[in-house]
């Protein structure tokens, strides 16, 4: 059903990040303004404003369409699609708005050196467990929400990230792996910008003492290492099921870091 809004803040999109509810987010600055700018939104891809009604099918979800202010670029190209009965809205205000409102951007250099062409392909070994879900999780809710992850022997990532192209994570002698007692997460979040966010840095620490059995470094650390070991022992050899069970934990993981960190619950209950 198309939205009834025709525009969202740029507040609301954050809010709405990696929910179930989560727009796909498309970047129609014009080029000239696109190429050389450092930042990104997450999850955001190019696309040509004038091409819109020629792109849309290829998104199953709801779209938001940010240019550089929120005027002409996303508003024309938000009335075609519209017309046409595509769920699309513009971001209010665009990038400034973004900016202003201090939320945090991708590093669109960092991206498009590793993965530059979208969808992207990623490569890690197989049977994940902590880090090796939360990094696709990354991936896909603030990188490439297109993005394919590949699972494959330990000793064959590297041959198969030369043979597809895919960028290889979480092993040994690669750029996107763990750093002293800091996780692919934390190195991921570090390189593309995205550790000063507070929410994320915060779900880093839990990932960090989940997956290097360090419970000190969070409380909820000891609670992800034995929901993710038991949904692992759950999935057996089905890596891809295994994400999307995983996902909705980190899902809810960022939600209640964002929205309900300071609720409390007790016995008996107390009345509000």
């Amino acid at each position: 059903m198309l939205s009834p809004s025709y525009s969202i803040s740029a507040k609301d999109l954050w809010n709405a990040l990696a929910t179930r509810d989560a727009p796909q987010l498309i970047d129609v600055r014009r080029p000239d303004a696109y190429a050389p700018s450092p930042h990104l939104l997450p999850g955001a891809v190019w696309r040509e404003a004038a091409k819109a009604r020629a792109w849309a099918d290829a998104f199953d979800r709801p779209l938001v369409l940010a240019c550089k202010a929120g005027h002409e670029m996303s508003q024309s190209a938000v009335a075609q699609l519209r017309a046409d009965g595509v769920d699309a809205r513009v971001l209010e205000g665009g990038y400034e708005a973004w900016a202003k409102a201090g939320l945090p951007f991708v590093a669109k250099a960092e991206l498009d050196r590793l993965a530059p062409k979208r969808p992207s392909v990623w490569v890690t070994r197989r049977r994940p467990k902590i880090d090796r879900i939360a990094c696709p999780w990354l991936i896909k809710r603030f990188l490439d929400s297109q993005a394919r992850i590949l699972f494959v022997d330990p000793d064959q990532v590297q041959n198969v990230a030369r043979e597809t192209g895919a960028v290889p994570f979480d092993i040994k002698n690669v750029e996107l792996s763990h750093e002293g007692e800091r996780c692919s997460f934390d190195t991921m979040l570090k390189l593309f910008g995205l550790e000063g966010e507070p929410s994320l840095a915060r779900l880093a620490l839990i990932v960090r003492g989940a997956d290097t059995a360090r419970p000190d470094f969070a409380p909820e650390a000891a609670g992800l290492h034995a929901v993710s070991l038991g949904l692992s022992a759950l999935a057996g050899d089905d890596d891809h099921g295994l994400l999307d069970r995983g996902f909705m934990v980190y899902d809810a993981l960022f939600a209640w870091l964002r929205f309900a960190a300071e609720e409390r619950h007790n016995w008996p209950a107390k009345a509000a």
